[in-house]
């Protein structure tokens, strides 16, 4: 097989004058170059199904809702769905297409000297930090990890960057406190730091030793860089001219549609999923035993919560399954498995191992954690 736009599976790898080429998947590079033929400006231009589709399914639930009070018990199911999660997450949404304009406008350089290096340990803490800090629900925060890998993060800094994210910010952590308490809270914050810091560190590894592809967008600092003309140079970028704030908006959802088409078709997959299964269901069978973990990651690979609904959620589990394993890998899966960032990744990277990674290497850290957590409610 070969593709136009990053030589697909028949990629080759040239080993010297006169010798023959070998094959190695990890070394097989699917991004797209500026120098790639022009079907791959023509495969840009194709309908997007998976956008208007999800669109059109999405808005057409709420539509039902405003318009047809007597519908079909599954509709209504699916409708409401639609409705709550559209007004948990419009405000997320609106700050990443946002943080999105933003980024766009700040020099790499700058994005560069707050991350700190690649591949290092302070680089990976950084961005952990960054993650934990930033207030934005985990589709927001989404759309900030692209832009900042986009803007020069490594894929390890990225990756740490999201899975720290997206539970844990300043007030869901203070959120989930109250809920479950201030131990229990500090536990599966450290916890979700460690599996951030361990994953972040195993990709720079893969990295550097050319297993995974080096993000296209790095840069190395000049020696004569400056913090203070950087700011300066960002501060003129962002001008508050209408013209200049409208172009930026419009840059920022350009940026952000190739997120929004999978936080669409997750919004949708999550309200077919309230319309057909039952309730019942989802409350019996998630106790502290390792059927009930495996559920429970299977639960939250399909369904697409919000931050803000994730936190009672996981809050649930631990206190009415008894479950703080499960609590625990509810709240870490929704990152590490959660496929609206894989098919992120794998459209910002542009290769499919640069996004599976995530799942690889932090699951099993999840499951282990999980199960340590639920090992004394073990009956």
């Amino acid at each position: 097989m070969f593709d136009c736009c990053g030589g697909g599976l028949g990629a080759e790898k040239k080993t010297g004058p006169g010798k023959e080429p070998s094959f190695d998947l990890l070394s097989v590079d699917f991004s797209p170059e500026e120098s790639q033929p022009s079907c791959c400006d023509n495969a840009s231009r194709r309908f997007d199904y998976v956008l208007w589709v999800s669109l059109i399914l999405f808005f057409g639930g709420i539509f039902v809702r405003l318009f047809f009070p007597i519908v079909p018990a599954w509709l209504e199911k699916f409708s409401l769905t639609c409705i709550q999660l559209a007004s948990q997450t419009w405000w997320a949404v609106a700050a990443g297409i946002i943080a999105m304009a933003v980024l766009s406008k700040t020099p790499k350089e700058l994005v560069a000297s707050i991350l700190g290096r690649p591949g290092t340990m302070s680089g990976i803490f950084r961005a952990i930090g960054a993650g934990v800090m930033l207030d934005l629900c985990n589709h927001g925060i989404l759309m900030v990890g692209m832009g900042l890998y986009k803007r020069g993060a490594s894929l390890g800094q990225t990756i740490a960057f999201l899975i720290a994210s997206p539970w844990n910010s300043l007030s869901l952590t203070l959120l989930l406190a109250a809920l479950i308490g201030w131990k229990w809270m500090l536990t599966f914050l450290l916890l979700s730091a460690v599996i951030a810091a361990i994953t972040g560190f195993l990709v720079e590894f893969l990295t550097r030793r050319g297993k995974l592809p080096v993000n296209i967008n790095s840069i190395t600092l000049p020696r004569n860089f400056s913090l203070r003309t950087s700011l300066r140079e960002m501060a003129r970028a962002l001008s508050p001219h209408p013209a200049n704030i409208a172009s930026m908006l419009l840059t920022g959802f350009k940026d952000s549609r190739m997120i929004l088409r999978w936080i669409l078709m997750g919004f949708v997959l999550t309200s077919l999923v309230n319309a057909f299964v039952p309730e019942y269901f989802l409350h019996k069978n998630y106790g502290p035993t390792f059927a009930g973990l495996m559920l429970t990651l299977l639960t939250t690979t399909l369904l697409e919560v919000c931050s803000e609904g994730s936190t009672p959620l996981a809050a649930a589990l631990f206190h009415r399954a008894g479950a703080p394993g499960n609590a625990f890998a509810f709240l870490m899966a929704g990152a590490a498995t959660d496929y609206t960032e894989i098919m992120a990744l794998k459209s910002t990277t542009g290769r499919w191992l640069s996004a599976l990674i995530l799942p690889i290497l932090s699951i099993p850290q999840v499951v282990l954690f999980a199960m340590l957590l639920n090992q004394p409610f073990i009956r």
